[in-house]
């Protein structure tokens, strides 16, 4: 019988792989709740009319990429591709928007049905961020000035960095598409084939071809800047002057769209060249009229998402992953013999409640000293710690290095969570 294996994709983070994730999610999580951000949890699977309204019939995500079915009642349901719809449908729904600002993230698995590629699978996980009931650009730049912080702890900041743009309201940028198009249709026998058919859906997005001659072709194309309203000019000056304030560097990008229909006035990307070709790490913006959109009162909001593998990929190609986060033990305590067994569960969990930073892991299943000696260095641990008949007798514990070059010594049971510290400390 054949094996079954993981959908093309989709895919396992297995053991060695976690501690990573664990890490990347810990100080994502530890730099939103100094900035006094909550977390909130959706559920993956929403009805299809959300991502409908939200993200726009004539993308591409609602018309190619979404994981649609219909279950057994008959309603069309969609695995999420993206988050900020459902936090708006939960905030909404769960009456957080009602005259309150809010600041909330999230973090897990979105689906699209895209072509896999380095960084990017139908399955993906990203940490997402969303503010809800502020109007300023004050809260635009500390969006971006939290980032820049992550950057810092994640040891990325001379990695990445910040393109902006302001893409005003949507009146302005309706103006603007009918001028966009005009300027395009007199090229269509240049542009390529996605240019083509975004040009009769959603022009905006030819702005981000990656097409050698499409790019040639804009750069005579009408420039958004200069359709803009009065109040995303201003907007955009407040929010440029606050990042300067704040020491962030940034770039003004003219030609930086969001490929989502409910953003207006800020957006932004965090990039980067460290991965092969340029690619975006966070990206977001301002979404003021999504709320309404969905059926709430009219509510500013902002907000970004970063994508968990890419930003895995970018510590372990920069090795910009501490030598703390392993998955490996500290100690590794053997019993032998049915005695020995017994003290030595013992043993690990008195040193699990006066060492709660420490991985401490119990030998289980049996085998010789050798054998357990070769898993006891498979897992890592600096010290193993040996106990057999004499030891439960005199009450004490063999401690072996197995990372330096000390010799092994016998320690009273008191003792050994003392000595252990210390050692460890030393290390």
């Amino acid at each position: 019988m054949a094996k079954i294996k993981a959908i093309r994709g989709m895919n396992d983070i297995l053991p060695d792989q976690s501690p990573v994730w664990q890490y990347l999610e810990q100080t994502v999580s530890r730099v939103l709740r100094n900035y006094g951000y909550h977390e909130i949890r959706m559920p993956i699977v929403e009805q299809t009319d959300l991502f409908k309204r939200s993200i726009g019939e004539v993308t591409d995500i609602v018309e190619k990429e979404m994981y649609t079915f219909a279950d057994r009642n008959g309603d069309s349901l969609t695995l999420r591709p993206e988050g900020t719809a459902g936090c708006v449908r939960a905030a909404e729904e769960h009456g957080l928007l009602f005259n309150q600002t809010r600041k909330l993230w999230y973090t897990g698995p979105m689906f699209r049905h895209e072509r896999p590629q380095k960084g990017r699978y139908r399955q993906f996980h990203q940490i997402g961020v969303e503010c809800f009931g502020m109007t300023g650009p004050d809260i635009d730049a500390e969006l971006l000035i939290l980032t820049a912080r992550l950057w810092k702890a994640l040891g990325l900041a001379p990695h990445v960095r910040l393109e902006i743009n302001s893409i005003g309201t949507s009146e302005a940028r309706k103006t603007y598409r009918q001028a966009l198009v005009d300027y395009l249709s007199n090229y269509r026998d240049r542009l390529d084939e996605d240019s083509l058919r975004r040009l009769e859906t959603n022009p905006l997005r030819i702005l981000d071809s990656k097409a050698p001659e499409t790019q040639a072709i804009l750069q005579d194309a009408p420039d958004l800047v200069d359709y803009l309203d009065e109040a995303s000019i201003e907007h955009f000056a407040g929010l440029k002057q606050r990042l300067e304030l704040a020491g962030i560097e940034y770039t003004v990008n003219s030609r930086l769209v969001r490929g989502l229909d409910y953003y207006g006035k800020t957006v932004f990307e965090w990039v980067t060249d460290s991965l092969g070709a340029q690619g975006t790490v966070c990206a977001g913006g301002r979404y003021d009229g999504l709320v309404e959109q969905l059926g709430g009162k009219p509510t500013p909001a902002v907000g970004f998402a970063m994508g968990i593998e890419r930003l895995v990929l970018m510590l372990e190609t920069l090795e910009r992953v501490p030598a703390s986060v392993s998955g490996d033990a500290d100690v590794y305590v053997m019993g032998m013999g049915e005695a020995g067994e017994a003290e030595a569960l013992k043993v690990s969990e008195a040193l699990r409640e006066s060492m709660a930073q420490q991985v401490v892991v119990l030998h289980c299943g049996g085998g010789s000293f050798k054998s357990q000696m070769k898993k006891a260095d498979r897992s890592g641990a600096r010290y193993a710690l040996i106990i057999g008949d004499n030891e439960v007798e005199s009450r004490t514990v063999s401690l072996k290095p197995l990372r330096s070059e000390g010799e092994q010594q016998a320690v009273s049971q008191s003792e050994l969570a003392d000595t252990l510290t210390a050692l460890l400390a030393a290390d």
